[in-house]
Formats: structure tokens, sequence, C-alpha cells
């Protein structure tokens, strides 16, 4: 135990010195440098940033646990979000990039939702901002509870005191090094987290076939091993795919990336390293069902496999992933809530344009805080729900609320301010009151709130005045550019 702690405390060590680094070496201290790295963000950087920020912990909690539990049925969420995910890189990813540097050079999500339309009202921001600061603060709180998950059952460290720790250090480097720090981070995070999926899983299947696995498989039903069980499952998990459409802190790589060639191969790194971990995330939990039988907690069957198998310096080195998935995708969480505020409500409306670099920068660190505060308080209740529980919820607000706006936005002609903020609206209500009455219905909230969102988005701009020529005419160079 004390060897895996060791090792958990020198990757810990080694993410806080990262953002020392990006700190001392920040070059103008504005916010275009702490909330989108200047726009030089190299490909693998990029393409293993995005990944990353997104396969929190529950893809080596939550999704593998949900497999083990439920069996192959479960697949379908990781099928749903390889598609989605693909197709965001292939359709969204390079017009988005273009767009928010024709639109005033956008480096947030609701600044370039604003822009897209030349619009100088404040309301699309400020309806962004409150969503990104509810929704983030419950996303994050899934990232913090695992840290306090992984530390309690591997160490026997109480998870609460773990979470205060883990949340310390994210925001540490956090606050430091802005978002060139949260992109390196999850780049090494994100080789770490491949490195154990693929490592443990075969490992515990060589395990399985030589006939040191759980004699208990025999229990498990029929139904198990069955990819199409109900077509609720097969709709709510092509869902999930839905929500890398407006999943800000995921599209706010493609903004940030070099050039459009980076673009490309960029796509091709990320789509190929996310498929390749949801793949194994579900291979975990089957093996994981096979070589262990029946556990209790069945959040913790990555653990529970990888500390059977290997000796404390490489089960440490491999649980260290989960640290990394946990914290790779809290950091992304923290800079885009904390940009959301400072860019797109304290400047434009409180400060009314007034505040300098410095400040912004200082405000940005300031939500930073706030939001890593009020996060550990949600992921210290005991009531507070799964890991996987509060991923969805986030996920499904995220991708209902913004996923038909960013998409309308970026291809058609005729769409309008009015249209998006309806959008917006209308899909992260639809969301939450889905979840709140219609849960029992087995199909994901997203689902339906994606749909009525897109029909909202669609019937307000057709119902109204059309965009002036400006804005068709920025539509119309976007379209027509081929590299910026």
């Amino acid at each position: 135990m004390n060897i895996e702690l060791i090792v958990f405390i020198v990757y810990l060590i080694f993410m806080l010195g990262i953002g020392v680094y990006f700190f001392l070496r920040m070059r103008s201290g504005g916010e275009k440098d702490y909330f989108l790295g200047g726009r030089q963000m190299g490909p693998w950087v990029s393409a293993l940033s995005a990944g990353a920020s997104d396969m929190s912990a529950w893809s080596l909690m939550g999704l593998p646990a949900s497999v083990y539990a439920l069996g192959m049925g479960q697949t379908w969420i990781a099928i749903g979000l390889a598609i989605g995910y693909a197709l965001s890189w292939i359709l969204e990813a390079p017009r988005l990039r273009r767009y928010s540097i024709a639109a005033k050079d956008s480096i947030t999500i609701p600044q370039y939702l604003t822009n897209r339309f030349l619009s100088k009202s404040k309301v699309m921001q400020v309806i962004c901002a409150v969503i990104f600061l509810v929704a983030y603060t419950v996303y994050a709180a899934s990232s913090i509870k695992a840290c306090g998950t992984l530390f309690n059952t591997v160490v026997g460290v109480d998870a609460n005191a773990a979470m205060y720790v883990a949340a310390v250090i994210i925001v540490s480097y956090t606050f430091l090094g802005g978002f060139s720090a949260v992109s390196w981070t999850d780049f090494f995070q994100g080789m770490l987290m491949l490195a154990a999926l693929l490592i443990a899983p075969i490992f515990a299947l060589a395990l399985v076939q030589s006939g040191q696995g759980a004699s208990a498989m025999d229990q498990v039903g029929a139904g198990y091993w069955k990819l199409f069980t109900n077509w609720q499952d097969v709709v709510s998990g092509l869902g999930w795919g839905l929500g890398y459409f407006g999943m800000p802190h995921i599209i706010i790589r493609f903004m940030a990336v070099r050039s459009d060639k980076d673009m490309k191969k960029s796509a091709a790194i990320g789509i190929s390293w996310t498929v390749l971990i949801l793949g194994f995330a579900v291979i975990a939990g089957l093996i994981g069902r096979m070589y262990l039988g029946e556990i209790a907690d069945t959040s913790t069957v990555f653990i529970q496999m990888v500390r059977k198998m290997f000796p404390p310096v490489i089960s440490g080195v491999l649980l260290s992933a989960i640290l990394a998935a946990s914290m790779s995708t809290a950091d992304s969480q923290l800079l885009s809530s904390a940009s959301a505020f400072a860019s797109d409500v304290y400047k434009p409306v409180i400060r009314k344009g007034k505040a300098s670099d410095k400040e912004m920068l200082w405000m940005g660190r300031a939500v930073v805080l706030a939001v890593a505060v009020a996060a550990l308080l949600i992921a210290s209740n005991p009531d507070s729900g799964s890991i996987m529980d509060l991923v969805s919820n986030a996920w499904g607000v995220f991708g209902a609320a913004f996923g038909p706006v960013i998409l309308l936005s970026l291809f058609w002609r005729r769409f309008t301010f009015g249209g998006a903020v309806a959008g917006i609206v209308v899909g992260a209500a639809v969301d939450i009151l889905w979840l709140a009455f219609l849960s029992s219905t087995g199909v994901y909230e997203i689902v339906p709130g994606f749909l009525c969102g897109c029909l909202a988005a669609v019937a307000v701009s057709l119902m109204g005045k059309a965009p002036g020529e400006d804005v068709v005419k920025l539509f119309d160079q976007v379209r027509s550019k081929q590299e910026i």
C-alpha cells in the first residue's frame, strides 16, 4: 500500500509541476493565452487533450462497472460515443475553428454563438454561462469523487480527505497554467489511460484462459452476453454520441488547433485513441466479470483487477490512470466554466468591457476556485449519486442545450440569434424535465432534449426575420475559406 501511495504522490507532483512551468512561461498573461493557449496547440496535444478531457474516471470506473453489472447491452454506450466523437472531429471541428476566428476571434463557445450572428446582445452569453456553471459543477464533482474512491479503496485513506487533496492539486495547476497546462497534463494523462486500459484486460484474459478466472460465471444469466437487449438500451446508448456536438470543454480544443492542416492529423489521432479507450473499457468490464466473479462495489472492478494481478509498483502506475482520467476532465471543466463567467459575463456585463487582461486573468482563477469548492461539496455528499449518474446528468444537459445549436450555426445560413437562444433554453429544459419526471421510460434524457432543442431552434428561426446580409456574408466567407 505504501508503494502505491508513493507512486500516486509522485504523479500528483508531476502534474503540479506542469502547471508551474506554464505559469512561468505564460507569454502575455491575457485571456486568450490563459483560456485558449493562444491557438497554438499541435495535433498530438490537441487530440489527446480533447480525448482525455472527455474520458473522465467513468471510462475506467463507470463504464466498466455498467458492463460488468449489466452485460453486453451496455456496449451501445461505447458505440454511440465512438460514432459521435468521430463525427464531431470530421464534421464539426474544421468549420468551428475557422468560424470562431472569423467571428471576431472568439475564444469561448458563448462568445462564438454571439459573434456568429454579429449580435451586441449579451443574453446568449449570460444564459450559456449559467448552464456552464451549474452543469460543470456537477460534472467536476464526479471526477473529484472518483479520486476519493480510488484512494480509499487502494490505500485506505479517508475518501473525503482524498477528495480535498485531489481538488487542491487540480485547482493549483489549472489556476497557474491555464489552458496550456491543462492541455499538456491531459496529453500525458491520455497516454497513461490508454496504456492502463490496454494492459490490464489483456493480462486478465490470459489468466482466465489459464484457468485462474472466477468460478461464478455460470451464475450469470444468458441475457448478460446479448448485445441487443431492448430498444431503450440501443437508443439511449447511441444518444450518448449526441453529447459530443455540444460539449464545451471538448470542442474548445477544436478552436485551439494551430491550422486546418494540423486539424486533419488531430482528427486521426483523436478518433483512434477514443475508439481504443472505449473498446477496452467495455472489454475491462466483461473480462473483469470473468476474472473476479461477484464483487460488492462494481465501480472498483478495474481497481480490483489491477491490484490482484500486479505488484504494487506496477499497480500504482496503472491505477494512476484513474487519477489521470479524473484530473484531465476536472481541469478542463473548471477552465471552461471560468472562461464562460469571466469572458462572457464579468467582462462584457459587469465591467462593461473595461476589465484589463490582468484583471480577467485573476477573475478566471477566482471562478476556478469557486467552482472547485462547490464541486467538492457535492462530491463529499453521500447522497450525490454514483460517478456514472453525475456524468450522465451533466453530459445530457450540455448535449441537449448546445449540440443542435452548434451544428445549425455551422451549417445553416438561415439560422438566427433568436433560434439559437430558443434551442439552448428548450434543449436544457426538456433534458432536465425528462430526467425529473420521465426517466422511468428508460430513454436517456439527452435524446428528447436534443430533438426538442433542434426543433425549437429551427422553428423560431423560420418564424423570425431572416439574418442580415452581413451575417450571411460571414457564413459564406467561412464556408468558402480553405485555410485560416
